[in-house]
């Protein structure tokens, strides 16, 4: 995927940051998913994770993906095996995505990989990919930025909002995001 060069395009002026193919594809992708995955019942995971798979996504095994999810582009995703994404989370995801296994996306949460240099009088798109560990945690609403790693099993709580990366095992709250605590824990 091409970022198109902003002082040729001038998106402040409504020109696009990705090619006609990308745009058309999007366009395709979300008439799928409006079509074919919006509408079904929340025990439907298997076939929203086909049709996930089928616009290039890698989904693994037992992952789950609620019906109002938004994802911005199913190539740029990878979820580990029996992830949750919840109901209402954006997986804005013009950079690449990734979300380890046994980890939880609750309900409204907002992945962002992608940014603008500030310091461009074009406002140029800049993609920064995003990784999210095993059995971490990103709760209700939090909103995670451009570039950021999430350790494995790290908590980012609810509405937090987390710019810079995450240790593992690290609980995360407020905005933005600051270290509270080690997650401890208890052996099953």
């Amino acid at each position: 995927m091409t970022i198109l060069d902003a002082r040729e395009t001038r998106p402040l002026e409504g020109g696009a940051s990705f090619s006609l193919a990308n745009r058309l594809s999007r366009v395709v992708w979300g008439l799928a998913w409006l079509l074919l995955a919006r509408f079904t019942p929340p025990p439907l995971h298997a076939w929203r994770r086909l049709i996930l798979r089928a616009f290039g996504a890698k989904i693994g095994k037992g992952a789950r993906v609620h019906a109002s999810v938004r994802v911005w582009l199913p190539a740029n995703l990878e979820l580990g095996e029996n992830t949750l994404i919840g109901p209402g989370a954006y997986l804005y995801n013009q950079g690449r995505i990734t979300i380890g296994a046994r980890t939880v996306v609750s309900q409204g949460a907002h992945i962002c990989a992608s940014t603008h240099d500030i310091n461009d009088p074009n406002f140029q798109l800049v993609v920064r990919p995003i990784t999210i560990g095993e059995q971490a945690w990103v709760a209700a609403e939090a909103f995670v930025g451009p570039g950021v790693t999430i350790g494995d099993r790290a908590v980012v709580g609810a509405r937090a909002a987390l710019f810079h990366d995450a240790e593992p095992d690290g609980v995360y709250s407020g905005n933005p995001a600051r270290l509270i605590k080690q997650r401890q824990l208890r052996q099953p």
